[in-house]
């Protein structure tokens, strides 16, 4: 948590400003009249709003946050008007949940409504909220939402001077092709075990089982992804359980101090959600049993329950990803693997017409987009590498094919920034180096697009660029004809 890498504090700087955001948003709720029921509806929108909208410009991300009443107010009115009636309410929450994660498909603005509207839908079985209460509700909603707005998009928008990575497209496909198709019925499936399981444990916590089946599904796109995910919200959820007895049991919902320690724990959960789900969840299990405190009904049975529940939820995602549509982990790895070797050959297509004379060829673009891709392979591949693992030979090659695409990225920026030397120039060795370069990707995914030749070759030997260029290209050419043995192997045995 402490050591992971945080290039220019933006993770510490973003945990900061969720802070202030949510702070702002209560205290805004507060000063309105609001109840404390509304009050935490307030804070959890915001919440939300600063921590799923990840638009990569910032007008996006405007657009995005405008959007989430549109998504969640309807939602918080349906629920609270079936909260008298469970069956109902059951059924209309299942559909929810698969329009929800069936919404990812449009990329990060489907992802974050989906995931609001489904929290909404979760607030109001979390406070018992009844009809009476949605004018108190919305009302919550709409200041936090614009407080929290005030905060991100005026006071500290930390992503003007440091814009978001653009997110790799979703994997594609048709029907049932496509992932996200899938996994609105494994969530759906999943959910709907957890809610009626978990009501028979609980006919008041029940939407603990609910909550958890949904946020193990997202931001995962295969088997073994869920499955890690899933491990890793139990442990978290353990480790937050033994903090609330020891921390928020003792404080009787005490205003200040718990005020104090919710800031806490948002910043730990914005500032851990990137590089361990388990501490994200330990924040967040804390947090919750801070706002039961609030609210005036925390005893150690109440966490007891919150873990049985969480066992059940990931129990339902777990049967989900093995017995409905299940999306293998080696299908995943293998897609995301052959868009990072795409974008490692449209580098170096790119860095070759650069250093022959084409001004308007940037290798740039495809260097960060081979930087969000490899980003990408590394949570597909995390099932393999896990330690939890028991195929060492898997875990290997899994290693193995990581280790040889940090090679490619190395190569490909130390390319890109030969390329964007002025100085630097070309030589007919660097057409020859492409096109082993061009050999290696067509041998490892068959045909790409364009074509990594240059023309007009000058003589050789005469231009640093040219000779550093070469470097990196055989460094290249040596990691990608590596590559081919582990991936042969993976593909054969089909993980």
């Amino acid at each position: 948590m402490f050591m992971a890498p945080d290039p220019g504090l933006f993770r510490l700087r973003v945990s900061v400003r969720a802070v202030l955001g949510v702070g702002l948003a209560v205290a805004v709720c507060e000063l309105a009249g609001l109840s404390l029921p509304a009050s935490i509806t307030g804070g959890l929108a915001a919440l939300l709003a600063l921590f799923t909208v990840g638009d990569p410009t910032v007008r996006g991300q405007a657009l995005t946050t405008a959007l989430l009443p549109v998504a969640g107010l309807p939602v918080l009115a349906l629920a609270t008007a079936l909260h008298g009636t469970p069956p109902l309410r059951d059924a209309t929450w299942l559909a929810v949940i698969f329009c929800g994660v069936y919404a990812r498909r449009w990329g990060p603005r489907g992802h974050a409504l989906g995931i609001f509207a489904f929290m909404m839908f979760f607030t109001t079985q979390f406070l018992h909220a009844v009809p009476d209460r949605l004018p108190q509700l919305y009302a919550a909603v709409a200041l936090s939402l614009a407080a929290s707005s005030v905060v991100r998009f005026g006071a500290w928008c930390v992503e003007r001077r440091s814009p978001l990575p653009a997110a790799p497209a979703p994997l594609d496909g048709r029907g049932l092709a496509r992932p996200a198709t899938r996994q609105a019925f494994q969530a759906t499936a999943a959910c709907a075990f957890a809610l009626t399981a978990g009501q028979l444990l609980s006919h008041d916590r029940w939407y603990w089982a609910v909550g958890t089946a949904w946020w193990i599904f997202v931001n995962t796109a295969s088997r073994g992804e869920t499955l890690i995910r899933g491990f890793r919200r139990v442990l978290g959820t353990v480790t937050g359980i033994v903090a609330g007895l020891l921390v928020a049991v003792p404080l009787h919902g005490a205003p200040a101090p718990t005020a104090a320690l919710v800031a806490v724990c948002v910043f730990g959960i914005f500032y851990t959600a990137a590089p361990s789900y388990s501490w994200m969840m330990f924040f967040v299990t804390v947090m919750a049993g801070l706002l039961y405190g609030l609210l005036g009904v925390l005893h150690p049975g109440l966490l007891g329950l919150r873990l049985a529940e969480t066992g059940v939820g990931a129990l339902g995602a777990a049967l989900a990803v093995a017995l409905i549509l299940p999306i293998t982990t080696h299908a995943v790895t293998d897609r995301w693997v052959e868009r990072a070797l795409h974008a490692v050959h449209g580098c170096t297509a790119a860095a070759a017409r650069r250093l022959a004379g084409d001004a308007q060829a940037d290798p740039a673009p495809r260097a960060a987009e081979l930087e969000a891709l490899l980003g990408r392979v590394r949570m597909a591949l995390a099932p393999l590498v896990h330690p939890l693992n028991p195929v060492r030979a898997r875990k290997a090659r899994a290693r193995q094919v990581l280790a040889l695409l940090d090679d490619c990225a190395r190569e490909v920026r130390g390319l890109a920034a030969v390329a964007a030397d002025p100085d630097a120039s070309h030589d007919a060795r660097l057409t020859a180096a492409c096109r082993r370069v061009e050999t290696a990707v067509e041998t490892l995914v068959g045909a790409v697009p364009e074509r990594a030749l240059a023309a007009h070759p000058a003589d050789p030997g005469h231009h640093p660029g040219a000779e550093q260029a070469l470097a990196h290209l055989h460094g290249l050419e040596r990691a990608l004809v590596e590559l081919a043995a582990p991936l042969r192997r993976s593909r054969l045995a089909g993980v």
